[in-house]
């Protein structure tokens, strides 16, 4: 475990100076509260962005459970600059951090991160998002080609032939490719028997509401087609969507994902169809104990795979679930996510 330098002047000082006076006790005391702090495991948290609803609780419930397994823990968000990632890493790298927990801006960019990060010998685990062409030590996410396959699934319950969109997350972002991929498993075969025609099939840039929007109304001016079904990725675009789509809202099914208290009300209002919770609660707090436990060189134990392009990471995921306006109260609200007032106002 690395310990941050402090000025040995600094301790001898306080040692020489000490009296009876109350200050000197006090002085001595934060000292060693700071000598203390420095022994326990120091985990560094880069995360994309925290203008979206859902990064908040994933760093507030992360830097919580940290904190209660007994290390320290300093969260920095990029907001979507690349480049102040890779400048938040080095910070915290060259800070003494012992793990790094990173969510990329940029899935092939951040591969930096991982070569600085072990050129100062500080593991890195990549959360919910998994960095391409490095040799990234672990990764935890939820199972995104499932999440995929239930957005497509539902949305064939409530039309099964016709002209659909596909409406992607961001093409740099490797979740959005295992996405579209799980959905078109389901897909596949009425595409090709010709009862689906996918006639709009794009990512979104920076997973952009206004984007997916500006997008589908361009689309739609264009091509004068009508859409009886939208797979967006998340809960972000299906809300750009549903804007695109004005007076016709709600007659058109449509997915997201990540249980947003928005997406959830328009469910239940009924302009969305459904979404797919992932329980930040959940990957926070395993992201938390497996950084704690790789801080600590214990024996990790992994449950599969996934190709980076650069190996097969050893990765852990999680089981997403399927939410419509039916299994609302028995999931985000059951889990304490959002209140019944908070949801159907």
């Amino acid at each position: 475990m690395k310990i941050l330098h402090i000025l040995s002047f600094t301790i001898i000082f306080v040692l020489v100076a000490c009296n009876s006076s109350d200050s000197t006790v006090n002085e001595v005391e934060a000292t060693q509260k700071l000598i203390n702090n420095q022994n326990e495991l120091y985990v560094g948290f880069v995360i994309d962005t925290l203008r979206e609803e859902r990064w908040y609780r994933d760093k507030e419930i992360f830097e919580e459970e940290i904190k209660s397994l007994g290390g320290n823990v300093k969260t920095l968000a990029a907001n979507g600059d690349q480049n102040v990632q890779v400048e938040q890493a080095k910070l915290l790298i060259n800070e003494g951090v012992d793990v790094l927990v990173v969510v990329p801006t940029d899935a092939s960019d951040a591969s930096e991160i991982v070569h600085m990060a072990h050129d100062a010998d500080v593991k890195v685990i990549s959360y919910d998002r998994l960095i391409l062409d490095a040799d990234v030590d672990y990764y935890l996410s939820f199972d995104n080609e499932k999440v995929g396959k239930l957005q497509a699934e539902a949305i064939l319950e409530k039309v099964s032939s016709g002209n659909f969109a596909y409406v992607g997350g961001a093409e740099s972002d490797n979740n959005s490719k295992l996405l579209r991929e799980g959905s078109l498993q389901v897909l596949q075969r009425l595409i090709d028997n010709g009862e689906i025609e996918l006639v709009y099939n794009e990512f979104t840039d920076n997973w952009s509401p206004d984007v997916a929007k500006e997008n589908i109304i361009q689309f739609m001016e264009e091509t004068d087609q009508g859409l009886d079904a939208v797979i967006a990725a998340n809960d972000g675009t299906a809300g750009g969507v549903i804007e695109a789509f004005g007076d016709q809202a709600g007659t058109i099914p449509i997915s997201g994902q990540d249980a947003e208290l928005a997406a959830l009300q328009r469910i239940v209002a009924g302009t969305q169809t459904m979404t797919v919770y992932k329980s930040i609660s959940l990957i926070a707090k395993e992201a938390a104990k497996l950084a704690i436990d790789v801080g600590n060189n214990e024996t990790i134990t992994t449950d599969t795979s996934i190709k980076n392009g650069n190996k097969d990471v050893p990765s852990i995921l999680l089981d997403p679930i399927s939410v419509t306006k039916e299994n609302i109260q028995e999931t985000v609200i059951a889990d304490g996510v959002y209140g019944e007032k908070e949801i159907f106002e």
